[in-house]
C-alpha cells in the first residue's frame, strides 16, 4: 500500500536506529509538538529503539489538552440554553469543565450533536432555522481553515443562526516560549498536518533566534526515526534549520488557499494555554466583518465560576517538564473512562498516548 506499508517497514525502522545509535554521541532532548505524534511515538515503541543519548518528550500539541476549562464552561453554559444547538467534534465531549462536561450535559438532555466536519454543522442550521447552532471551533492551523471556509459558507449561503466559538490557536508563539521560559529542548519534531497548511515558514525564527533545529515529520514509525536521526545529525554538526521529512505531504509554502481564507475571517489574540498561560498573538479570534458568526459576540450567558482539580499535572506535562508517570492520578484516579485532567481525554493526549501504550 503505497506510503503505509513502505513506512512501517521494520528493517528500515531497524536500520535507522542503528544509524542514529552511530551518529548521536551528546545527549539530546528532542520534542513532539503533534499529538498525533505522541501517539505514534508511544504506539511504535520508538522511545525503546533510540539510544540512551536521544530522549523524547512531549509538549503542548494537542488542542483539547491546551485549551482552558473556562472554554468548556461556556460550551456547557451554551448547551443549557433551550434555542442552542452544540455542534463538536467528538474528543471534546468528554473534557471536563469546572463541574461538569458536554457529555454529561448530553446525558441530561442536552441537545449537543458530533459531527465530523462544519459543513455537518451548517446542514444542521439549515434545517433547524429556529434554533442557534453553535459549532466549537478548536484545532491549531491544520483544522482553523475549515472553521473559515465553514463561516464564508454560511454568509454566503445568508445562514444566519450559525455560529462559530472559537479557540483556534497558532503553534509557533508556544513554541518559542517554552524555549524563552528555559525548557530543556535541543530540537522540534515539527507537526506534520500544521505544515500542510503553513507551510515551512513559519519556524524560520527559531534556528535563526534560538539555535534549535526543527524536522517537519510525518506520522509513521519511519517518518519519526528519519527526522529523529535528521535533528540528532544538526544536533552534532551545530548546523540548526528547518528541514522537511514529511515531503509528501507538506511543501515549503503550503497551503495558500488556505491560508487565504485564514486571514480573510481570523485575526491573532492574545490567548491562555494550559502550561504555559496568555500566549501574544497564539489564538485566532473571529474578525469583526464576521462577527455575527461569533458565538461569544452574539450569544449572552453566565458562565460558571472557574475550578482546576487538585493534584492534576497536565499543565507541566504539556510544558515537557514532567512526563505522565510521574502524576500521582495517571492510571488510578485518572483514566480514558475516568479522565480528570484534559491530556487522558484526547486521542492526542499524552496521558491517553501512555495509556495504552505505555503503562
Amino acid at each position: 500500500m503505497k506510503y503505509i506499508d513502505e513506512y512501517r517497514d521494520k528493517e528500515i525502522v531497524l536500520m535507522l536506529a542503528e544509524e542514529i545509535k552511530k551518529a548521536s554521541t551528546k545527549p539530546i532532548r528532542l520534542m513532539e509538538v503533534c499529538g498525533g505524534h505522541t501517539m505514534s511515538i508511544q504506539k511504535y515503541g520508538i522511545p525503546y529503539l533510540l539510544p540512551k543519548t536521544v530522549e523524547l518528550i512531549s509538549g503542548p500539541g494537542c488542542p483539547v489538552c491546551v485549551t482552558s476549562r473556562s472554554y468548556i464552561d461556556r460550551a456547557v453554559a451554551y448547551s443549557r440554553l433551550e434555542d442552542v444547538i452544540i455542534t463538536t467534534y467528538g474528543d471534546l465531549i468528554r473534557v471536563p469543565g469546572s463541574t461538569s462536561s458536554l457529555d454529561k450535559e448530553k446525558a441530561k438532555g442536552a441537545d449537543i450533536r458530533i459531527v465530523y466536519s462544519i459543513l455537518d454543522a451548517l446542514m444542521i442550521a439549515k434545517e433547524n432555522r429556529h434554533k442557534k447552532i453553535v459549532f466549537l471551533g478548536i484545532g491549531f492551523e491544520t483544522t482553523a481553515p475549515s472553521s473559515a471556509a465553514g463561516i464564508i459558507k454560511a454568509q454566503m449561503a445568508g445562514i444566519s443562526n450559525f455560529y462559530v466559538y472559537s479557540a483556534h490557536k497558532v503553534m509557533p508563539p508556544a513554541m518559542e516560549t517554552l524555549i524563552d521560559e528555559g525548557v530543556l529542548i535541543d530540537g522540534y519534531i515539527g507537526p506534520g498536518h500544521v505544515s500542510t497548511i503553513t507551510g515551512d515558514g513559519i519556524y524560520m525564527n527559531i534556528p535563526e533566534k534560538f539555535g534549535l533545529g526543527v524536522v517537519i515529520s510525518g506520522f509513521e514509525p519511519v517518518d519519526l526515526m528519519q527526522s529523529i536521526l535528521m535533528l540528532v545529525k544538526q544536533f552534532e554538526n551545530n548546523d540548526p534549520k528547518v528541514e522537511i521529512e514529511y515531503t509528501r505531504a507538506v511543501k515549503p509554502e503550503g497551503n495558500i488557499k488556505a491560508q487565504e481564507m485564514l486571514d480573510e475571517v481570523f485575526e491573532y489574540r492574545d490567548d491562555w494555554w494550559r502550561g504555559l498561560g496568555v500566549l501574544k498573538n497564539s489564538g485566532l479570534k473571529i474578525r469583526e466583518k464576521y462577527a455575527m458568526y461569533d458565538a461569544e459576540e452574539q450569544i449572552e450567558v453566565e458562565v460558571e465560576e472557574l475550578k482546576e482539580p487538585k493534584g492534576c499535572i497536565c499543565g507541566d506535562i504539556l510544558r515537557g517538564v514532567n512526563k505522565p508517570k510521574d502524576c500521582k492520578l495517571f492510571g488510578t484516579v485518572c483514566t480514558p473512562s475516568n479522565p480528570v485532567g484534559s491530556c487522558m481525554v484526547s486521542s492526542e493526549g499524552s496521558c491517553a498516548a501512555y495509556y495504552l501504550y505505555n503503562r
